[in-house]
């Protein structure tokens, strides 16, 4: 089963206790741009996040994306 970026996010913020809203805080102090958590979930729920923003959510998250061959 493939999980879609909204509940692979949702997973790893539940496991590390870290909400929306946290999340759009962490992404604003280090980005220095402005996070809203209402748009951060837009973008989840609509399947719209970027590869970059997830990429840079991995990052703060401690996580890393891996890419692994099928076979």
């Amino acid at each position: 089963m493939i999980l879609r970026a909204k509940e692979q996010i949702k997973s790893l913020l539940a496991q590390k206790n870290i909400t929306i809203k946290r999340l759009a805080e962490m992404l604003t102090e280090y980005t220095g741009q402005k996070w809203r958590a209402d748009s951060l979930s837009h973008k989840l729920r609509r399947g719209t996040i970027t590869y970059n923003d997830v990429m840079l959510i991995a990052e703060l998250l401690e996580y890393q994306v891996l890419f692994q061959d099928k076979r």
